[in-house]
C-alpha cells in the first residue's frame, strides 16, 4: 500500500531536498514522480534543454476539460551568507513555526497539495486537479514556459490555475512584473591627472543610476498626484520602482575606471509595459554612449536582459478568483508587487489567480518560517476545493 503523509510530513520530505536554483531539482521530481505512481498517478517529466532541470506535471481525476491546475516552483533561493539559528533544509517546529528553506516560498503549497492526492483519489472527482511544478522560477521563470507549452497539448483545458506563492491565504487577482538588468559600462582607463581624456566608468554609471532614482520619483509624484484614480492604487507602492542593487567597478584611486557593473530591478504595474520601461533605459543607454564616444570611441554601456516578464491583470468576472473567493469567503481586492508564475500563464490564455499560505515577508530571508495555522488554512482550502470538483 503506497504511504499515506501529512502535509506537515511532506513539507519535511520537500524542504530536505536542497533546490537552490542554481543545482538541479531533478532528486525531488523524481521523488515526487515516484510518490504519485505509488498512488496510481503517472506524471510526465519536461526536462530543462540541459537536462540537469525537470519540470512535472500530472492528471488527477477524469481526462475532461473544466479543471484545476495547482501551480508551484519547486526552487528556493540560497542560503549563503545567511545567519540562520536552524537547519534550514530541515523543518524545525518553534512556537507554532514551522522554519525551514522554502516554508512559505512555497513547498508548503506543494506539500498540501501532494499529500491530498489520496484524498483526490478517493473523493470521485467530477473535475480533475492538475499538478504543475517548475523549475528556475527565481532566476526568471526560465522552466515555467516549457510546462505550459506541454501541459496545453497533453491535457484537458482547465477552468481555472491557483498559483500557490505565499498570500496568507488571500486571493491576489494582480500583481507587478519586472525586468532584471546587468548594465557594464565600457569606459576608457587615463592617469586621473589626465581625466579629460578619460572615460570613468563609475562616473557614467552613477549617471544612469540617477536616472533610476529620478524616474522612480516622477512615478511617486504622479501617483500620488492621481491617488484611488491611478493605474496602481491597489499596490503598495502605487508606482512603478527601479532599483539598484549591487554595483561594482575601477581599478585605483588615480585611474579613471575602466569598467563599472551594476544591477536593475524594475517592479512594473500589470497596466504598464516592462517591455516599454526595457526599451527605455536602452534609449537613454544609447544617448549616453554616443556622449562618452565623443569623448572616446572605445567607451559604450551594455546592457544585458536577465529578466522580463509582464505583470498578472486583474481579469474581469475571472473563473480562478471567482472560483478561489468562493472556496474562501474573501472578497476583498489584493494585489502584490512580486512576481509570481501567473502571469506566465494568463499570456496563454488562462484564468489565473495566486492564493497559497504563509507571508511574502519571510520569503528569502534567514530563518524563513510558515505558520502551522497558515498550513492548516492551506489543507482547509485544498479540500473545500477537492469537494467541489467532486460535486
Amino acid at each position: 500500500m503506497a504511504d499515506r503523509m501529512t502535509p506537515r510530513e511532506m513539507l519535511e520530505r520537500l524542504v530536505a531536498f536542497p533546490t537552490v536554483s542554481r543545482d538541479s531539482n531533478l532528486d525531488l521530481v523524481h521523488w515526487v514522480r515516484d510518490y504519485l505512481a505509488a498512488h496510481g498517478v503517472e506524471a510526465t517529466l519536461v526536462p530543462s534543454p540541459d537536462g540537469r532541470k525537470a519540470n512535472l506535471y500530472a492528471l488527477i481525476g477524469p481526462e475532461v476539460d473544466g479543471g484545476v491546475v495547482l501551480s508551484g516552483h519547486t526552487d528556493v533561493v540560497p542560503v549563503d551568507g545567511q545567519d540562520w539559528t536552524t537547519d534550514p533544509w530541515v523543518v524545525t517546529e518553534r512556537d507554532g513555526l514551522l522554519y525551514g528553506r522554502g516554508t512559505a516560498d512555497m513547498k508548503g503549497f506543494i506539500a498540501i497539495a501532494l499529500a491530498l492526492v489520496p484524498e483526490m483519489l478517493e473523493a470521485g472527482l467530477k473535475k480533475p486537479v492538475q499538478l504543475a511544478l517548475s523549475y528556475d522560477e527565481e532566476v526568471g521563470h526560465l522552466g515555467v514556459p516549457f510546462l505550459i507549452t506541454e501541459m496545453q497539448t497533453a491535457l484537458p483545458a482547465p477552468a481555472a490555475v491557483l498559483v500557490g506563492e505565499p498570500t496568507m491565504m488571500q486571493v491576489v487577482s494582480q500583481h507587478k512584473g519586472g525586468v532584471a538588468i546587468t548594465t557594464h559600462v565600457h569606459g576608457y582607463e587615463v592617469h586621473s591627472s589626465r581625466v579629460h581624456e578619460g572615460v570613468s566608468a563609475i562616473t557614467w554609471a552613477a549617471k544612469l543610476v540617477n536616472w533610476h532614482a529620478e524616474q522612480m520619483e516622477a512615478n511617486r509624484i504622479e501617483a500620488e498626484r492621481l491617488g484611488a484614480e491611478g493605474v496602481g492604487a491597489d499596490f503598495d507602492p502605487p508606482y512603478t520602482t527601479l532599483h539598484n542593487g549591487l554595483i561594482q567597478g575601477g581599478t585605483a584611486g588615480n585611474i579613471t575606471a575602466k569598467d563599472c557593473i551594476f544591477s536593475t530591478d524594475i517592479r512594473v504595474l500589470p497596466l504598464e509595459s516592462a517591455q516599454d520601461w526595457l526599451q527605455r533605459y536602452q534609449s537613454h543607454c544609447a544617448e549616453l554612449t554616443q556622449q562618452m564616444q565623443a569623448i572616446h570611441p572605445d567607451a559604450w554601456i551594455e546592457v544585458q536582459v536577465r529578466v522580463i516578464n509582464e505583470g498578472c491583470r486583474r481579469e474581469e468576472d475571472g473563473a480562478a478568483e471567482g472560483l478561489a473567493r468562493a472556496l474562501t469567503g474573501d472578497n476583498a481586492e489584493h494585489a502584490v508587487s512580486y512576481g509570481t508564475e501567473a502571469s506566465n500563464f494568463q499570456r496563454e490564455g488562462f484564468s489565473v489567480c495566486v492564493i497559497g499560505p504563509g507571508d511574502i515577508a519571510q520569503a528569502h530571508k534567514p530563518d524563513e518560517f510558515l505558520a502551522i495555522e497558515q498550513l492548516d488554512a492551506g489543507t482547509a482550502f485544498m479540500r473545500r476545493l477537492i469537494d467541489r470538483l467532486s460535486a
